[in-house]
């Protein structure tokens, strides 16, 4: 299976073209090759508002969000977070990510699904037969039901590939989000019950967090573009925000922003209407790719917001994925229930880490705070 390769800083991209099809698959990862390092990240079938974005570049998508992906592994190690296995094996990983890239009668759920699915699959299996890099990849955009009207994309690739887990993984990556955001209000010594919350994107992740939010009685406002999940939402108790009122809903009266929708909630006019808010103390989530200009963190510092940056957010989804693996090839059961308690040590993280911002005046940001409490020294 022949392929060629692009290098993005700290990622190596190698990339397959359908020999007729216009189909294209990127695996980016932060492996070296013979390493025998698994590669952890999702597999994204770009969905089409994605591939027609003006200057879309699959290769450079995949080695952000490898990038992404291998921040999440840094915090978790940093954090000693994670079920018993990847904590195990923490060594041995590093951020990667796929995205494919199908024609529209090969989308998920149309006529050539299953081509499109058995071609990357071959493409899989050549590049870790051949590279010395075990990719561990599962639940991302673009999966679904198939053709068939009854098998899903993640169960046919898993039956199919070792490499790919089909374990859901929104709700382990909803549970890290609610516990480290009730750790970060608990140091600003605002308790959950009496929060007020907005949520951006409430997807599988973020109707998670939205049932556990009530469950807990928070005040939640949620925005997203789907008519149907405002409308549950809605019947959950939420006051809801079309995508075109977004900024009315970060000029309510939130003490929190957790941001779960596609990509680049934190743009340059939301940092601001962040900061021009008085009310609201806490940034998070696990969005990939929020901040599209990095330096919004350091608006949020400046301003005397605690920002914990999605990277460390979202580290639950891939512990569940390497977690599940590594039990797969050995031959061990895979408890879920071990992921829902691991994030749990986020809580503690988020509490501790504010108020040490806290009494440094915000000197220091969120990242920085922990790497000061957590890190070992050299």
């Amino acid at each position: 299976m022949p392929s060629t390769t692009r290098r993005f800083g700290a990622a190596t991209v190698h990339v397959f073209d359908h020999p007729v099809e216009a189909w294209h698959l990127a695996i980016a990862t932060h492996a070296a090759e013979g390493s025998g390092k698994l590669s952890l990240g999702g597999f994204r079938i770009a969905p089409r508002a994605l591939v027609e974005e003006p200057g879309f570049d699959p290769d450079r998508m995949a080695a952000e969000l490898a990038h992404g992906m291998d921040e999440k592994v840094y915090w978790s190690r940093v954090l000693g977070v994670g079920g018993p296995l990847a904590r195990r094996d923490s060594a041995r990983i590093v951020g990667g990510k796929c995205v494919l890239v199908p024609t529209d009668d090969a989308r998920v759920g149309q006529p050539r699904d299953r081509e499109l699915l058995d071609w990357a699959i071959e493409c899989l299996r050549a590049f870790d037969e051949r590279s010395g890099i075990h990719v561990v990849t599962g639940q991302d955009l673009g999966h679904g039901i198939m053709s068939d009207g009854s098998t899903t994309s993640l169960d046919y690739m898993a039956r199919r590939f070792r490499g790919c887990v089909d374990a859901d993984t929104s709700k382990p990556t909803g549970e890290g989000n609610l516990h480290l955001l009730a750790g970060m209000l608990a140091g600003f010594d605002i308790p959950v019950a009496r929060a007020s919350v907005g949520l951006v994107g409430i997807g599988n992740i973020g109707m998670h967090i939205l049932r556990r939010l009530r469950d807990a009685g928070a005040t939640v406002l949620a925005v997203d573009a789907s008519d149907a999940r405002r409308a549950e939402a809605e019947a959950l108790g939420a006051r809801v925000f079309a995508p075109s009122h977004k900024g009315a809903l970060l000029a309510e009266p939130i003490d929190a922003l957790v941001v779960n929708a596609n990509k680049e909630s934190l743009d340059a006019d939301a940092v601001h209407a962040v900061v021009r808010n008085d009310r609201i103390r806490v940034i998070c989530g696990s969005e990939n790719l929020a901040m599209p200009d990095p330096t919004g963190a350091e608006t949020f510092r400046a301003a005397r917001r605690a920002y914990a940056p999605t990277e460390l957010g979202g580290m639950m989804g891939y512990l569940t994925a390497v977690e599940e693996y590594l039990a797969v090839v050995e031959g061990e059961p895979f408890a879920m229930q071990e992921l829902f308690h691991a994030a749990r040590d986020l809580e503690p993280v988020g509490e501790r880490v504010v108020r040490h911002l806290r009494a440094r005046d915000f000197a220091i940001g969120f990242e920085d705070g922990a790497r000061a409490l957590y890190a070992s020294p050299g």
